[in-house]
């Protein structure tokens, strides 16, 4: 068995008095693709948001790739990770948020480009390179020289996944990247979605609302409920056969509200 590429060891967030991630464990293997469901504020964006280092934990351990994340080792001893570490650990790691985080005043090229060339020292010549082949793959090489405000939302989406994909990273981090589209534009980006999942080995962990998605995206789902793990299983287990009370309560209200499992 190879070991996990993410764990996560007994690990604690709050925000002020409001705990949002209670002693969570998990791990996650190479390759796997992991749908994390339930309500909102049980902890799942957090956890993706604590993977990318843009919140700090608590108490815990995790690991990355064989490294601890917010610890290096020191003569035997665990410290505290400085800026270096992190900023080493985050290459491994891309993430695609719910408002894409374009940079409004760069085109479609350089929004993908600038982090490659900035923080790996890729040359400009190599980066629009790859960046016209990730550009292709998510249907938008005609648009790389357009600003994003002349893109709708989905192809605003687009170019974040591309722009994400462009450090190669191992571990890919997608937090409810469909909720702020359009209705008619959430396929055009699930469609990217899939074509990654189903063409690449690299490892993802994708929050969402869409059941019927992470349904047929997922070799595992893991549902939240107050900062810890519920009830886990594969995609068939969870949404046909739940185990758990509130893991069937959260699928009825989701079932009622008209969404596909």
């Amino acid at each position: 068995m190879p070991a996990p590429i993410i764990k996560v060891d007994a690990i604690s967030k709050s925000f002020g008095a409001f705990k949002v991630l209670d002693g969570l464990s998990m791990q996650v293997m190479p390759g796997e693709k992991l749908a994390l469901i339930g309500p909102s504020g049980s902890g799942k964006t957090t956890i993706l948001r604590i993977l990318m280092t843009l919140e700090r934990i608590d108490g815990g351990h995790i690991q990355v790739d064989g490294d601890q994340l917010y610890h290096m080792e020191r003569n035997g001893q665990l410290l505290p990770a400085d800026e270096r570490h992190l900023a080493r650990m985050r290459q491994k790691i891309g993430m695609v948020f719910q408002l894409f985080n374009l940079f409004p005043h760069k085109c479609v090229m350089d929004n993908v480009t600038l982090a490659p060339m900035l923080t790996k020292g890729v040359a400009r010549v190599a980066a629009e390179k790859r960046a016209m082949e990730l550009l292709d793959m998510v249907g938008l090489a005609d648009k790389a020289k357009a600003m994003p405000a002349q893109l709708s939302g989905g192809q605003k989406q687009r170019v974040a996944i591309a722009r994400a994909l462009a450090l190669s990273p191992k571990i890919m981090l997608f937090d409810e990247v469909t909720s702020a589209l359009d209705p008619e534009l959430v396929e055009e980006v699930l469609n990217v979605m899939r074509k990654l999942a189903a063409e690449t080995d690299m490892t993802m962990l994708l929050v969402t609302h869409e059941m019927g998605f992470a349904h047929d995206f997922a070799d595992r789902v893991l549902f939240f409920d107050r900062g810890r793990i519920v009830e886990e299983g594969k995609p068939d287990e969870i949404f046909r056969h739940p185990k758990q009370e509130r893991t069937q309560s959260f699928l009825k209200k989701i079932i009622a509200a008209g969404h596909r499992v």
